[in-house]
């Protein structure tokens, strides 16, 4: 059982890390599909790569509820960590989750199970934090939508393999929808709900 002494640390520089974290992901919304680096450093539990726990120091809190997969949620080292540094509180109900923190993406529940928002209130949706095996090798994306210039290629190891067909849903439900952020290591990229693939390569 995991003490609050065993657990691994947050941010040695709390405010520094957070607003550099916080840039990263702005940057990332702003130019879906472009590869930022999280030069922030923090102690991250068993099974959280260093991009989703510096995005968790910075963005969440009490007010937003976090839902962990079966792979992140197999001990309790990882919400311990979460209430610990974050004070967010940890839901067993998806569809009311502002996060979702996926560390089996092959698993990745149905979109469906996640709250989209509401057209008065678009932004009370879940975001989706997927940790996949690549954001820089593997199959080409071609993505097209506001922020990008013309289209933007994206080349990642991405599962579930059919996660841009299963995002094909924000295109009839806009201005509601999901986001995703992938997170490889230490680099993020982020695919919002306005963002839509165009082509897919080898």
């Amino acid at each position: 059982m995991t003490t609050v002494a065993e657990l691994p640390a947050g941010f040695i520089d709390k405010v520094l890390s957070a607003q550099s974290t916080f840039r990263s992901v702005m940057d990332a919304m702003a130019r879906p599909g472009s590869v930022q680096r999280i030069e922030a450093v923090a102690g991250e539990p068993a099974g959280v790569m260093r991009g989703t726990a510096a995005i968790a120091l910075t963005l969440f809190d009490h007010d937003t509820p976090i839902w962990l997969d079966a792979r992140m949620s197999q001990t309790s080292a990882v919400a311990k960590w979460l209430k610990f540094h974050t004070s967010a509180p940890v839901t067993t109900d998806s569809s009311i989750a502002s996060f979702a923190l996926i560390g089996d993406a092959p698993g990745l529940p149905a979109l469906e199970r996640f709250a989209f928002g509401s057209n008065e209130y678009p932004d009370r949706s879940t975001t989706l934090i997927l940790q996949v095996e690549s954001l820089t090798t593997g199959p080409a994306f071609e993505l097209r939508g506001p922020g990008i210039d013309g289209t933007i290629v994206l080349q990642a190891t991405i599962q579930p393999p059919d996660l841009f067909e299963r995002l094909a849903i924000n295109q009839t439900m806009f201005p509601r929808g999901i986001d995703v952020v992938l997170v490889h290591d230490d680099v993020i990229v982020a695919i919002p709900r306005t963002a839509r693939l165009i082509a897919r390569g080898a």
